[in-house]
């Protein structure tokens, strides 16, 4: 029965993922974000959104508190593109034009608190951890990477 629940859920996965790829390759060669004024919002779109989880309408995973910092949780890889003491929760809030990194936190954030509060999401901790740092290697891998954490996000229930 594991086994069988094991299989559905690594080629949804495995789906989600090849979903993701299509729909970035088949975009344009130049990737342009949608520009938001940041994480914290007044309202939410949805309940697995970065907008949702900066409103703090429902308690963070105990595996991530809020006072979590992006070096702690992503690694030291992180810690060179982001403000050592920077935690995820006011990571949404930097807003810098233009700069695809900062989506890619947001996103990746929203992903990782949703890969431990929301059973059945399509990435499990370690896959958001992961391809968060290869995301930190050129703007089209963290555009390519927004996009796929954002479709997950916006996907889950």
């Amino acid at each position: 029965m594991k086994m069988a629940i094991s299989l559905v859920l690594s080629r949804l996965i495995l789906f989600l993922t090849l979903t993701c790829f299509a729909a970035v390759s088949s975009s344009t060669a130049t990737t342009t974000l949608k520009r938001h004024s940041g994480f914290l919002y007044s309202r939410t779109r949805g309940k697995c959104t970065p907008q949702f989880w900066s409103s703090r309408r429902e308690a963070w995973p105990r595996m991530v508190p809020q006072g979590s910092t992006v070096s702690n949780v992503f690694g030291s890889r992180a810690s060179e593109r982001f403000r050592s003491d920077m935690t995820l929760l006011e990571s949404g809030a930097v807003n810098e034009e233009g700069n695809v990194f900062n989506e890619l936190l947001k996103q990746a954030s929203a992903a990782l608190l949703n890969s431990y509060a929301r059973k059945g999401f399509p990435y499990s901790a370690w896959e958001v951890k992961t391809l968060m740092i290869q995301g930190l290697v050129s703007e089209h891998a963290a555009a390519r990477l927004t996009k796929c954490f954002s479709v997950a996000n916006d996907a889950c229930i």
